[in-house]
């Protein structure tokens, strides 16, 4: 059984339709992010799993319990805002321990102590929020939400108030956490890199629909459409075909390929029929040659990486290829391309 089942929620604001149709689940100790630009609904639906934004259509299941009608203090759900919402009269050990005034003192003490340990905060507890860097405030904002013992924690954009600099030991720290806890979790973020680096899946949100879901490297190898593959990181779109001997023609050469391909879509690729072919700039081997299929147009230096612009000779197409920063060529340079892939994400060109 999932954890938690969305089951055809729609929800909407002044009779406009913000979510549609939306179906999702998580399993036990997953954490699934709702990925997407502003406005495609993700906050939306967060609030509505939490209790705080009425759904006008479905259900939504948490551990086989329908809360379509339970009131939001009753849904022992956590939720973590983008601010934080600490307040700040309070120390963090009150912080902490609010919310937990049916337990007795001695219970009290020990869910704190335990909960001080667990974010590495201890002896930090008498101190207020505005006396904490953004990081211990982050902390204190998960404790006071796991003290609860909650069955669902609900983040709105836990990282965007955390310094670049240490925000992917965060986001590995919080992971941690709620994996040592058995805690199932969603996030929202409009970064695929901390959809990465935080999230066991996607679920790739655009105008209030669920565009595609799963395990985050499938979304990024195996996306459904453009709009996923070019979401997540940057694309090239290679002309080619496959012909009667299951042969993949392009730029690259012919391939023989030990399979029937499929189309992003799931229908079958046709032979002999125009097709574009996916292939991610880093994934392109490229080498100096003075007779090379490319000439490099504009480069530049992304830190890790150069990145290229590279023309095709004999072509008028233009496709942008990312090489390590050991790979220093020049402008005007000619190059060799060539890329093998036996399972290769192709589309119809007219998609």
């Amino acid at each position: 059984m999932s954890h938690l089942k969305i089951q055809s929620i729609n929800c909407q604001y002044n009779q406009q339709i913000v979510l549609h149709n939306l179906d999702l689940q998580l399993a036990h100790n997953e954490i699934l992010c709702l990925l997407g630009a502003s406005g495609c609904g993700k906050t939306t639906l967060l609030k509505a799993i939490a209790g705080l934004q009425p759904i006008s259509q479905g259900k939504i299941l948490l551990q086989g319990q329908d809360l379509t009608s339970v009131p939001v203090e009753q849904r022992n759900i956590g939720f973590i805002f983008q601010d934080y919402a600490l307040f700040p009269h309070l120390t963090v050990a009150q912080n902490i321990q609010f919310g937990l005034d049916k337990k007795s003192a001695d219970e009290k003490q020990r869910i704190l102590y335990d909960m001080l340990n667990l974010v590495h905060l201890s002896g930090l507890e008498n101190r207020y929020p505005h006396q904490l860097s953004g990081g211990q405030q982050q902390r204190v904002a998960i404790a006071r939400a796991l003290a609860c013992q909650p069955q669902l924690l609900l983040l709105d954009e836990p990282f965007s108030n955390i310094d670049s600099q240490i925000r992917y030991q965060m986001i590995d720290e919080i992971k941690q956490i709620l994996k040592q806890q058995g805690i199932s979790a969603i996030f929202v973020t409009h970064s695929k890199e901390e959809a990465f680096a935080f999230a066991d899946k996607i679920a790739l949100m655009k105008d209030g629909k669920i565009i595609q879901s799963g395990e985050t490297d499938k979304l990024y190898y195996q996306p459904n459409c453009k709009f996923v593959a070019e979401f997540l990181g940057s694309c090239n779109y290679i002309d080619c075909y496959i012909d009667e001997k299951n042969r993949l023609h392009s730029l690259f050469g012919v391939q023989q390929l030990n399979d029937e391909i499929n189309l992003a879509n799931g229908k079958t690729a046709k032979k002999n029929t125009a097709l574009q072919w996916l292939i991610r700039p880093h994934h392109i081997h490229i080498v100096p040659n003075l007779q090379g299929n490319g000439l490099i147009l504009h480069k530049q230096f992304l830190g890790q990486y150069y990145q290229y612009q590279i023309q095709i000779v004999g072509s008028a197409t233009l496709t942008e290829i990312k090489v390590q920063s050991n790979q220093f060529l020049s402008i005007g340079q000619k190059v060799q391309l060539s890329y093998q892939d036996t399972h290769p994400i192709l589309w119809q060109t007219d998609l």
